[in-house]
């Protein structure tokens, strides 16, 4: 079994995030980069559907030169191979095309990837996927099991959850509880030293969109603390300042 896994590379969740000075691009400057937690959920996953023989993994990231680290940290984890196609990643659509095209080529049983990005939040990727490619693709699973040439899959949904059976070839976007990520030992740190790392030039793809400008949340608004003495007081500020009454 051939699996493929999408990983992508975001700023830390602890990062201070800002833009330039006309708000068009992100300031990248002193940012840490890091492998999206819900591709590293993905990533562990297939390998553990792989342990044993039973299968290949490679993972694949559409970036610039400054992503290699990231993807190395896949390959210390515990991918067998990856694939840079040396690209700025500027949206879903745009990295879909990218990778289905490298898939076309190469063929895989299986493609995986996280949920959605921690910076985009998207949700995208894997269903752009299932589109380029005219395969099944599966939102965001919570459970994941093979046998033979078949996966079982468990979603939850509203009031519930959704077994699924699909053959290969399919798509799935992994949350949380489809595995525990994990953490990269020293043998396998040292082993993504030399572990294989094609770097592949991208295609042309027409941009169905453009980001006008960015813009950070609005600051908190300062708070009014009242004594457990003044209900009439809060009342009157619900009415009057707060307007919810």
């Amino acid at each position: 079994m051939k699996i493929l896994v999408c990983i992508s590379n975001v700023p830390d969740t602890t990062a201070k995030i800002t833009f330039n000075s006309d708000n068009t691009q992100f300031n990248t400057a002193g940012v840490q980069f890091i492998l999206n937690p819900y591709d590293e959920i993905a990533l562990a996953r297939a390998i553990e559907l792989a342990e044993g023989g039973k299968g290949t993994v490679t993972v694949i990231h559409v970036g610039e030169i400054g992503s290699e680290p990231t993807i190395r940290k896949a390959l210390a984890i515990g991918a067998d191979d990856a694939v840079r196609i040396n690209a700025y990643a500027r949206d879903s659509y745009y990295v879909s095309a990218q990778i289905a095209h490298y898939i076309k080529d190469n063929g895989f049983d299986l493609i995986l990837t996280g949920r959605e990005s921690s910076d985009y939040n998207g949700s995208q990727i894997a269903a752009m996927l299932g589109e380029f490619l005219d395969i099944p693709s599966i939102s965001i699973i919570k459970k994941l099991e093979v046998e033979a040439n078949q996966a079982t899959i468990v979603r939850e949904i509203e009031g519930g959850k959704e077994h699924l059976t699909v053959s290969f070839p399919f798509v799935a976007s992994c949350a949380e509880g489809v595995a525990e990520p994990k953490i990269p030992n020293m043998r396998g740190i040292m082993s993504a030293r030399t572990k294989p790392l094609e770097v592949i030039e991208s295609i042309e793809v027409a941009p169905l969109n453009t980001f006008k400008s960015y813009s950070i949340p609005a600051p908190r608004g300062s708070v009014t603390l009242l004594s457990k003495d003044e209900p009439e007081k809060l009342v009157e500020l619900l009415h009057t300042e707060a307007k919810v009454i």
